[in-house]
């Protein structure tokens, strides 16, 4: 397995790391006893960088993957996030202040059932909260030991670089794939220049650049998919486009287009580490075969020309949650 190091905490994880969300219902129904079997499977072929939030499933994920490290605690890498809530209203909501941070901390960790959390985000920034004061909490948690690393997710790079100041940061969390690179790449520029690692979340674009969505139907009943804007009508129109472009040049590489677009991502540098998410097997072991595949430099620059910046069609988010991201 290719190993990376997240920033400068001497974190070493692989190459290909795996997001959980899926596995809380997020994108349909799942089943909890499988989807241990799928956390144990990725840990058997070599991935050791496990990515949970105290909001999927609003607990439920990370008492899942609690279960699952019983017994295969050593070696794994658990990152897991805070920040986002729910109002007495039913909405969402983001809470930064130094004394949520506190208790989210020790909530996640009861529920993960372990002693330390390697990798901490907020997972969005408050923008009632001054960043410094948010990440003066988490530098007291890596100061009590409760957390090795902290990180941020969807956070502008003028935050990144205040955040910064006040703690190493260690990684950055943002949406980044063929289909929306603008904002992905303005946070690497920042990442690199900081010695951060960018960890790109949605990197298969929510399936969309699997190539298995044509159309709504290809989505089942309850998917959140839904609700996004890449995967409705005329925005859904184009982006079917694109990714039939990008399919053509997966037949010619031989792999799939979910392996040529991890590729791409990964021939980006060494301080990336995609999560891309998955509740079944296969999808893991297609996923890690992204490793094998070479891009010459011709390749990644004909891929960047069919997928430039700008190219997904769509907001990335429905319009409440957009106002919590990027801050």
């Amino acid at each position: 397995m290719e190993m990376r190091t997240l920033g400068h905490s001497g974190i070493n994880v692989s190459a290909i790391g795996l997001g959980l969300m899926s596995m809380s219902g997020i994108y349909g129904n799942a089943n909890d006893d499988e989807s241990i079997r799928v956390i144990h499977y990725a840990l058997e072929k070599g991935i050791n960088f496990l990515d949970s939030a105290d909001m999927y499933g609003w607990g439920h994920n990370e008492e899942l993957l609690g279960k699952a490290l019983r017994g295969h605690r050593e070696g794994v890498i658990v990152a897991t996030k805070f920040g986002q809530v729910k109002t007495p209203e039913g909405k969402q909501d983001v809470d930064g202040r130094p004394e949520y941070v506190m208790r989210a901390c020790e909530a996640s960790l009861k529920r993960l059932g372990i002693e330390t959390i390697d990798l901490y985000y907020q997972h969005r920034v408050d923008a009632k909260v001054p960043i410094e004061e948010t990440v003066g909490a988490m530098k007291r948690l890596v100061e009590t030991g409760k957390v090795r690393a902290i990180g941020l997710s969807e956070a502008r790079p003028e935050t990144i670089r205040r955040a910064h100041k006040i703690h190493p940061i260690t990684a950055v969390q943002n949406e980044y794939s063929l289909l929306y690179r603008q904002e992905g790449e303005e946070t690497l520029a920042a990442t690199r220049e900081l010695g951060i690692t960018l960890v790109p979340y949605a990197p298969l674009g929510r399936s969309m650049l699997t190539g298995s969505v044509k159309g709504k139907a290809d989505l089942p009943d309850g998917d959140r998919r839904l609700a996004h804007p890449r995967f409705q009508g005329k925005y859904l129109d184009n982006n079917v486009r694109v990714v039939k472009r990008l399919e053509e040049i997966a037949v010619q590489k031989k792999c799939t287009p979910a392996q040529l677009v991890l590729a791409w991502l990964l021939a980006q540098g060494k301080d990336i580490v995609p999560i891309p998410g998955t509740k079944r097997r296969q999808r893991v072991d297609e996923n890690l075969a992204a490793l094998d595949v070479n891009l010459a430099v011709q390749d990644v620059q004909r891929i960047s020309e069919i997928a430039p910046p700008g190219a997904g069609a769509g907001p990335r988010y429905p319009a409440d949650a957009l106002k919590r991201v990027y801050l």
